[in-house]
């Protein structure tokens, strides 16, 4: 009688055990309130030593010379003893998070958002749900921060009710948003800020250069978000989803079962209440077309127009906020859930709750990148990392993908793409204005490096909310989790996009409506 042999397992690739031991390792890192604090800590000890040799910083462009300030000084205590509210206060992902989740709160209890999932993103096939995600994070972008509060939680709901690993739709939708940066085939304010920015900073060429504006990197974009949704569907379908079901990560409801089973069928209530709820949207659509389409109306700006700045760009976050609440609260009525004002109080009140562990993370997080700016220390790190590209004397393409990777790097330090812009704009452009490139292919190619390694860096403040999210399905899930699943995405993206800019170079094709890539 022949013993039966135990089947060998599974050989285990090189990239996988990289993963794995990327994910052990971040794991091992603090929670995220201690993880700021440490780093608070440093950059107090880091600028008070720095600042005892009197090293000081000049931003290229700019007569004034800037002293590095460290915390441990009287000046220093004295500065965040007076600005620690206001820091946190100030912090821009703090009203933008509770505002928001106060209406995703009361969309999520009444079960509009659900309803909506099964009725229309649940209808698409089951292979074609990466896809379809990937396409409405690259067109959600067009909400700025608020997507990132949205998309990612509906995106697991999503793949939940098709029997999908709801983690792969939270996680990829969440690297596609931030990738979306650089891809977004429509105009927003991002373009015109970082368009002023680059003409700003060209000033001392401008007799060589092309002016930027808004649509000089469109072509480029509209190339890109096609690149991004093939790209991230796949890297969701093939690498994400099957790497948490081989890991038996998110493909169990412990986490969940509390909640009654998901049905993928729309009941004839909730049919009803959810044209109620269209209804409704099309009134607050309607009202806020009415503010601003008409000539003179007051979601203009002094113009007359949108670009770059205007009440109706400014009140993105708001709009959202009404998007989602309003029409919730008619679907929660009509499918008595909602009684009276005191359910959607309560409501509101229970996402609050929810939001407790990120508001004690963000006091910490905005006095530490307060201190990083106010010390000095951000803007010498973009400054001399700018010098030390424009010492190396590159002439060719080479230089071009030397600086993606500078800003790659620098872009996990300084959150802003618009504030690390400014700091380095006023070095590269004129550097590579001087070796024949446009300053609109120059910002395309920052846009480039500062998209992709979005989503790595733990300081990136809605890490913390994602973190919040993913413990939903996997409690025991720390940051490591999140950058290891991450780094493929990073990647790929980052190499997909040089690729990109690469063919474009060689093809000559300009990057927007009249940017060329070489001054003329």
């Amino acid at each position: 009688m022949t013993a039966l042999q135990t089947p060998p397992k599974a050989r285990i690739g090189f990239g996988s055990r990289a993963i794995d031991a990327i994910e052990r390792i971040g794991n091992k890192l603090p929670e995220p309130f201690a993880l700021f604090l440490y780093l608070l800590l440093f950059v107090g000890v880091v600028s008070t030593v720095v600042s005892m040799f009197g090293v000081t910083t000049q931003v290229p462009g700019s007569d004034e010379v800037t002293p590095i300030k460290g915390l441990f000084t009287g000046e220093g205590i004295a500065w965040l003893m007076t600005t620690a509210v206001g820091n946190f206060i100030d912090f821009p992902p703090l009203g933008v998070v509770i505002t928001l989740l106060l209406a995703v709160g009361v969309a999520e209890r009444t079960g509009l958002l659900l309803t909506l999932v099964k009725s229309t993103l649940g209808r698409a096939p089951r292979w074609a749900l990466p896809y379809v995600i990937a396409l409405v994070a690259m067109c959600a972008h067009i909400m700025s921060d608020a997507a990132v509060l949205v998309i990612p939680p509906i995106a697991a709901m999503v793949f939940k009710a098709a029997g999908r690993n709801p983690i792969a739709g939270l996680l990829g939708s969440y690297a596609l948003l931030a990738a979306a940066f650089s891809c977004t085939p429509f105009v927003t304010s991002t373009d015109a800020l970082l368009a002023g920015i680059s003409n700003a900073a060209a000033a001392p060429v401008a007799d060589q250069v092309l002016t930027v504006t808004p649509v000089s990197n469109l072509t480029l974009n509209m190339v890109l978000s096609v690149v991004l949704v093939l790209a991230g569907g796949l890297l969701i379908d093939k690498v994400l989803e099957p790497r948490l079901n081989r890991k038996g990560i998110g493909t169990g409801n412990a986490a969940l079962d509390d909640q009654p089973p998901v049905s993928a069928n729309v009941t004839a209530p909730e049919r009803s209440a959810l044209r109620w709820a269209g209804v409704a949207l099309l009134i607050v659509v309607g009202g806020v077309l009415a503010l601003a389409l008409p000539e003179g109306a007051p979601l203009r700006n002094a113009d007359g127009g949108f670009l770059p700045k205007s009440p109706l760009l400014s009140s993105v976050v708001f709009l959202v906020f009404l998007v989602l609440l309003v029409p919730s609260i008619v679907f929660g009525a009509r499918i008595r859930k909602i009684t009276g004002v005191q359910s959607v109080f309560e409501m509101m009140g229970q996402s609050i709750k929810d939001t407790v562990s990120f508001v004690v993370v963000a006091f910490v997080l905005a006095q530490f990148l307060a201190l990083f700016t106010w010390s000095g220390l951000a803007s010498w790190v973009a400054v001399n990392g700018a010098k030390a590209l424009e010492e190396a004397h590159f002439t060719g393409f080479g230089a071009v993908i030397a600086f993606i990777v500078v800003v790659s790097l620098l872009n996990l330090l300084i959150m802003s793409g618009s504030s690390l812009w400014t700091l380095i704009a006023a070095v590269f452009i004129p550097m590579f204005a001087l070796i024949g490139y446009e300053a609109g292919f120059i910002q395309a190619a920052f846009r480039v490096g500062d998209s992709a390694t979005q989503v790595l860096t733990p300081l990136n403040p809605y890490l913390v909310v994602l973190l919040g999210f993913l413990r939903k399905y996997e409690p025991n899930a720390g940051i490591g989790s999140v950058i290891s699943r991450m780094l493929p995405f990073t990647i790929v993206f980052w190499s997909l996009w040089v690729i990109v800019l690469t063919i474009f170079f060689f093809t000559g094709i300009g990057t927007g409506p009249g940017m060329g890539i070489l001054t003329k």
